[in-house]
Order: structure tokens, then sequence, then C-alpha cells
């Protein structure tokens, strides 16, 4: 951590892929928030969608083409059963697959759940500038993903680098 720099905020958008969780029971996406907001970045929106890859495309669509939302994470439909879609709805809108982000996410994942983790289909990857970052359901799944991976790749002070410092050239 280079105590040097500054914290940069970004504006973090949090989508559920549930077919029965509500704004009361998305435990989830609620920590998520806690987490992103309690780090000092900025909700730019929240949303519950029904595991329907086509909802799941249309809303990550909808943020990716939005100037002001930085990065997209998703929680839930990552697993196997017939409608776990959120990798089918969002690899096709990424213009670079971030292998390292699913990679780490199940090296992590299996020192708490075995090999349990390799149900798991987390996915990361950039699409118009924004990085998107798509995590399982659950909330410890959630938290270990927050605070293990995404937290300090999203903290502009992170050495030797960061994905903070390279938004201003996701573009060229």
């Amino acid at each position: 951590m280079n105590q040097e720099k500054e914290f940069v905020p970004l504006n973090i958008a949090v989508l559920t892929v549930s077919d029965t969780r509500t704004e009361e029971t998305d435990q989830s996406g609620r920590a998520l928030v806690e987490l992103l907001e309690g780090e000092g970045h900025r909700l730019a929106d929240r949303k519950i969608v029904p595991d329907d890859i086509y909802r799941i495309r249309a809303q990550v669509s909808h943020w990716i083409a939005d100037p002001d939302v930085q990065v997209i994470v998703t929680t839930g439909g990552t697993g196997f059963t017939g409608r776990d879609g959120t990798p089918e709805a969002v690899m096709p809108l990424l213009d670079k697959v971030m292998d390292g982000f699913g990679e780490l996410f199940r090296t992590l994942s299996y020192e708490g759940i075995g090999t349990s983790t390799m149900q798991s289909r987390a996915v990361g990857g950039v699409a118009n500038g924004t990085f998107v970052f798509c995590l399982p359901g659950s909330t410890g799944a959630c938290r270990d993903g927050w605070s293990k991976l995404l937290s300090p790749q999203l903290d502009y002070r992170t050495r030797p680098c960061n994905l903070v410092e390279l938004m201003p050239r996701l573009l060229e």
C-alpha cells in the first residue's frame, strides 16, 4: 500500500441475480454495498433481477454504457443449475476477460470450502472501460471476493499495481 497516494473513490453498481431474493432478503447484495461504501467507494446503483440471461445482460449492458459507472459487481447465478446463467449473460459483453480473477477466486475459496469451489464459475473482465466481476450468491463468497480480491485491486494505493491506475487507458 502506497500511503503517499490518495484513495480514489469509484462508482460501483451492484446486481443481485436471484428468482427469490428481495431488497429485504438480499444479504449478499447488502454485504457488498456495506463493504464498498465502508471503504469509501460510492454506490452507483443497485438492482435485483431474476435468473434470466437476457434480463441480466440488459441490466449489465445499461451500466456498461453509463459513463458514471466504473465497476459492476454481480452476485448470484454462477453455479451449474439450469437457471444459473450469469456468466453466459455477461461474457459476450466483455471486451477482455480477466482470467486471473476467476482463478484466484477459486483458489481462495478452496481454503474454505474445499473441492466444492470447482462449482463456482466466477468471472471478471472489462467492457467499454468498465470493470465487471461476477461473484457467487453466498454472502461468504461475496465477502471473500470483495475483501481478498476486489478491495485491494480497486484501491489506487495498492502496490505494485492495481486496476484503478489502468482505468484512464482502458479505452485506448
